[in-house]
């Protein structure tokens, strides 16, 4: 429905973002219900999954297109205590490097942006659930700081652009150095 009225307003679908994302308090693996499982699951990989299959049926057909799906700095590595939400974050990796080859004959490309800890409210809940100490991460870190939404938006606008027509299959972290340790 969403590709169709963005067709039907604009002529065509130049570009999507699919940034959908959610993470549940740490817990044993072992001991992850699956119902928690479940609904990891169903919004971090199934929603990307979703999305692109409606999105790909229209740039397909129109020849051209541009798709950013928001990874994580967790797509990248492992996480104590978050399995589930770790692994549908490489999920989406895996799912856009495979898009990414099958689509290029199509001219559309298909990227993911990996964002590390950046100043949202899921972070502030997390800092204030004492699951996560923001100052010490963010100390850690080469940049120093967190990152901020505006700097996501803008490597996706980026990724979405004619500044990066010969990118696609990229997972970019966009992390403050995190993964260069």
């Amino acid at each position: 429905m969403a590709v169709q009225q963005t067709v039907d307003a604009f002529g065509s679908l130049d570009m999507a973002f699919n940034n959908a994302g959610i993470m549940l308090a740490p817990i044993d693996s072992a001991d992850e219900t699956e119902e928690a499982f479940d609904k990891i699951v169903g919004v971090n990989l199934k929603g990307v999954w979703a999305s692109m299959k409606h999105q790909l049926k229209q740039m397909r057909k129109q020849g051209s297109g541009a798709i950013v799906n928001c990874s994580s700095l967790g797509g990248l590595v492992g996480g104590d205590g978050r399995t589930t939400y770790h692994a549908t974050k490489h999920g989406v990796i895996g799912a856009t490097k495979s898009v990414a080859l099958q689509y290029g004959r199509h001219g559309v490309r298909c990227n993911a942006v990996c964002p590390g800890t950046i100043q949202t409210p899921m972070v502030e809940r997390m800092t204030a659930a004492g699951e996560l100490d923001a100052e010490a991460l963010a100390a850690s870190l080469a940049l120093g700081r967190l990152g901020r939404p505006e700097e996501i938006a803008a490597a996706v606008l980026w990724l979405c652009s004619d500044a990066a027509s010969f990118v696609t299959g990229v997972a970019l972290p966009v992390d403050a150095g995190h993964t260069a340790q």
